[in-house]
């Protein structure tokens, strides 16, 4: 009984590390396109920078799983949520990777005059943080009816990136002149639409832990 009361206690501490890394990753992203809209060029330098942090609460969580795994002696169920775990961070991290990547973008532009009103890359940064903060609460509570709804809000995600592509080739079609920033706001799409992707494959491990099958739901990208 103490070694199960342990085990719960642990995993309850990791649970709660996993929201203060989703948590740091949310608000990098939602600053990188703030530095995005501003030029704020001391801010992408600084959430770059950053980036490292949660490369270490990550590193972090899986030294915490790999030791509740040598003294705890988990049970299957257990083990199914630690490997879940081990994924999720990972996800988390490439997510955090694709802020300090739009960073980068935000000091490549400089201080170009802005191509367009960015409209649709801030609805498509928002919900992608929406969909990652409910992802994470889906696995705190065990949801994975909630997992699976989140799952497909990806396609409104996707629909945004379209929009975004198209828009930003007919301005290099007209006026070759703006192939440059657009392609820039086209790498700054893709690693949103790439983060609602990472939130999927989050979704999908919280069935897993819930469901105890592995199985790909509406197309998630690894």
């Amino acid at each position: 009984m103490e070694i199960r009361t342990a085990f719960h206690k642990h995993l309850r501490e990791i649970q709660d590390d996993i929201l203060a890394m989703g948590s740091m990753v949310s608000k990098a992203m939602l600053r990188s396109i703030e530095a995005l809209k501003k030029r704020d060029l001391e801010l992408a330098h600084q959430l770059i920078a950053d980036d490292q942090k949660v490369n270490n609460k990550r590193f972090e969580i899986e030294e915490k799983c790999i030791a509740l795994i040598a003294t705890q002696q988990p049970m299957a169920s257990d083990l199914r949520i630690i490997v879940a775990i081990l994924n999720i961070i990972i996800e988390i991290e490439r997510i955090g990777d694709y802020a300090a990547g739009i960073s980068k973008i935000v000091i490549l532009i400089g201080d170009e005059p802005p191509l367009k009103p960015l409209i649709d890359i801030p609805r498509m940064a928002d919900h992608a943080v929406d969909m990652l903060r409910r992802s994470l609460d889906a696995f705190v509570s065990r949801d994975a009816e909630t997992a699976k709804k989140i799952i497909a809000e990806d396609d409104l995600v996707d629909n945004l990136y379209d929009q975004v592509f198209r828009e930003l080739l007919i301005f290099m079609a007209e006026d070759p002149k703006t192939i440059t920033r657009a392609t820039r706001l086209i790498w700054v799409a893709h690693n949103l639409e790439r983060s609602a992707d990472r939130v999927t494959n989050i979704c999908e491990r919280v069935v897993f832990v819930v469901t105890g099958k592995m199985e790909e739901i509406g197309g998630s990208t690894y």
